[in-house]
């Protein structure tokens, strides 16, 4: 049984010592094939490379250079120069021997300020703001393909901020208008524009919000918020969709610094729009008005004035024989609609007074007391203003 057992540990000995020389010298002879049950074993270097499937085939990326490629040569730099007013003192021989021929002469440099624009008809017609071009004795605009022309005011609506220029220049650029209706907060927007001057620059982020007013920057206030990048010199360019169509026209942003925080805003296209045929077909922008001076009802007010409505807009003041007085308007009234258009706040009014037609009759509803009233006005022109923020109606 001993010699046994040692026959036994001698061969497992030695099977193992040639296992061991085999696995070393001819590993492939020992290696597991593949089809008898198990598993087989592949190095990584051997594996097939797969490629992921959320990266696009060719390694190309998803952008919007479409959009940009599509919008960007519609969208022009503006030079807006003011000659300055000649400085009475500039002859005097005790001036210039204080300050110099140079520095008298520093001191009648023209103003210059920059903004962009853009090009919305072949004949060469443009948006822009107001405030780009205002005043200016000269302006003159640059395409991105480095042509220049002398621009000329078509006209101009404080009220909007929003000016038509026009161009004589061949084979001109244009971009499509789009539908600023049907946008949503969340929208991808494109903002295109010569900011600080450094050239044209396109910026992207979405629509933050819709119908911002009351911000004291225009009378006629209905901006599209966007967080994509405006800058000064971005004034007048061109907010567009993921296809390049125009949205808006930029015009101002919220800065403590005077750099982009992220909150800009336009003016929708549609606003833009009917303010520049207007200004091409009549050569200004006709609005109504009818002479009161509104202020938001309050529940406090409507409170402390017993009144059994809570939304409208309280009645402060009414000119003088104009159209609101001659109506029978009243200090105290709550308007709660104008010409079948309900009216909840100061803006709402000025937008339904606005659409009016001049020297038309408007039925006006009022609250007076506990008394539901209808009133008729004869609406007038609204004067042309000269202080954007104005907001007697």
């Amino acid at each position: 049984m001993r010699k046994t057992w040692l026959i036994f540990s001698q061969a497992v000995t030695v099977a193992v010592a040639v296992l061991f020389v085999v696995a070393t010298l001819k590993p492939d002879w020992v290696r597991r094939q593949p089809g008898n049950g198990m598993p087989s074993i592949v190095s990584i270097s051997q594996a097939p490379f797969v490629q992921p499937a959320s990266l696009p085939a060719g390694g190309t990326s998803v952008g919007y250079s479409g959009a940009a490629r599509r919008a960007s040569p519609a969208v022009v730099s503006i030079t807006a120069s003011k000659a300055p007013a000649r400085n009475p003192h500039s002859e005097d021989p005790w001036f210039k021997f204080f300050f110099g021929e140079q520095g008298a002469q520093q001191r009648e440099q023209p103003q210059v300020g920059l903004g962009s624009g853009v090009i919305v008809s072949p004949e060469g017609y443009l948006l822009t703001n107001n405030h780009v071009v205002e005043g200016a004795d000269d302006i003159e605009v640059q395409l991105p393909d480095a042509r220049r022309a002398k621009a000329k005011v078509v006209g101009s609506d404080p009220d909007t901020d929003v000016a038509v220029l026009k161009i004589t220049l061949d084979k001109l650029p244009v971009i499509a208008f789009g539908t600023a209706e049907t946008l949503q907060v969340g929208d991808v927007v494109l903002a295109i524009g010569n900011p600080f001057g450094v050239g044209q620059t396109v910026t992207a982020g979405i629509v933050s919000a819709l119908g911002r007013n009351q911000l004291g920057i225009n009378t006629f206030e209905n901006f599209i918020q966007t967080d994509a990048a405006i800058n000064p010199g971005n004034s007048g360019g061109a907010l567009v969709d993921t296809s390049g169509n125009l949205l808006g026209i930029n015009t101002a942003i919220y800065s403590r610094s005077g750099g982009s925080l992220g909150i800009g805003f336009a003016i929708p296209v549609t606003t833009a729009r009917q303010v520049m045929e207007g200004l091409i077909r009549d050569g200004q922008v006709t609005r109504g008005w009818i002479g009161v001076e509104p202020r938001d009802l309050t529940p406090e007010i409507a409170e402390t004035f017993n009144l059994p409505i809570k939304e409208g807009v309280l009645i402060t003041g009414v000119l003088q024989n104009g159209p609101a007085s001659s109506g029978g308007l009243r200090p105290g009234d709550v308007v709660v609609k104008v010409a079948e258009t309900p009216v909840t706040n100061t803006v709402q009014l000025l937008g339904a007074v606005a659409a009016l037609k001049p020297k038309e009759k408007a039925v006006i509803g009022i609250q007076r007391g506990d008394k539901a009233l209808e009133i008729n006005v004869t609406v007038a022109q609204r004067p042309r203003s000269r202080a954007p923020v104005a907001r007697e109606e």
